[in-house]
């Protein structure tokens, strides 16, 4: 059974797919344009982030039964075609939820501290201890939209600053543990300080956060996003910043990524928003450590290994 990987990749998932008996074939550097042929032969194929799984590459992997996801989102993929050609699809959401946890809660206290901006008026000779006053998350309510592995991440974390974690997760049945209290949304939107993000981008969230949902919450919330740019506009994050809605964002991920390439409709727009001291950024890092790209790999073997083993059973 013949394994292709088109992603760079922890060598740790190599050496566990090859130790079950599988041919790996790894080609970080994998272009369509030349290298298709060896779709045809692939029975698994494993992805990151870059490689797009539209109809077209399925068209030309005839016998692939398994698609592999090394990190936790799907939008890259065809889920409505893969299904149709009853091809799984698993992830490894769990290998990175830490690292977005932790990170989430850096962007969240670097958000209230103002530490980025401060950073840069003493890198510029100022001292001005008064303008960068800062909140204290302790006693704050902060707001998750999405109770999957991120979400469940971030709650356990902020339990300690004492805080109060209230989630909201229109899909989650069974609450999973104690770190948040379950709200319905209209709770979330009017107790919420603070509104973290963690949910998927599909064809429901795709745009979701405009600008009426964000002046659906209390006045003054803080914003963070780490799960997918689509699912808010940056005009509206622009919007909400000058009216007041929202006192602040920090921002993982944006709409457009990078946000400034030349072709992108949204650049004054960034442009506006780069200048602005209640705004902290990252390029999508959120669940980028040294420690989630091997867990990630780890993770996503013993996925794949498991559903050979249920394949020959």
């Amino acid at each position: 059974m013949q394994c292709l990987i088109v992603d760079d990749i922890h060598p740790i998932l190599i050496q566990k797919l090859e130790s079950v008996g599988l041919e790996v074939i790894y080609k970080p550097d994998f272009a369509l344009t030349q290298d298709s042929g060896m779709l045809a032969t692939a029975d698994i194929l494993i992805i990151r982030s870059k490689f797009q799984v539209s109809r077209e590459i399925l068209d030309q992997a005839p016998g692939l039964y398994l698609i592999g996801r090394a990190g936790a989102g799907l939008d890259n993929i065809d889920l409505e075609e893969t299904r149709a050609r009853e091809i799984d699809v698993v992830h490894a959401a769990e290998g990175n939820a830490d690292a977005v946890g932790e990170h989430t809660i850096g962007l969240i206290l670097g958000l209230l501290s103002k530490i980025a901006s401060a950073d840069r008026s003493v890198r510029a000779g100022e001292w001005n201890r008064e303008l960068y006053r800062g909140v204290e998350l302790k006693g704050k309510t902060v707001g998750l939209v999405g109770y999957g592995n991120m979400g469940r991440a971030v709650a356990r974390r902020l339990n300690s600053f004492g805080c109060e974690v209230i989630a909201y997760d229109k899909y989650l049945d069974n609450w999973p543990d104690h770190y948040a209290v379950r709200v319905d949304l209209d709770t979330l939107k009017s107790e919420s300080h603070i509104l973290s993000l963690h949910i998927p981008l599909t064809e429901e969230t795709a745009g979701m956060v405009d600008s009426d949902y964000l002046k659906s919450f209390r006045k003054g919330v803080f914003l963070v996003n780490t799960s997918r740019g689509g699912i808010v506009h940056v005009k509206a994050i622009l919007e909400c910043l000058v009216d007041g809605t929202l006192s602040g964002a920090a921002l993982d991920v944006l709409e457009d990524e990078p946000p400034l390439k030349k072709n992108s409709i949204n650049r004054a727009k960034y442009e506006q928003l780069f200048g602005r001291d209640d705004v902290l950024l990252t390029p999508h890092i959120a669940g980028w450590s040294l420690e989630s790209y091997e867990k990630i790999s780890r993770v996503l073997a013993i996925k794949i290994i498991d559903r050979l083993s249920q394949l020959t059973k």
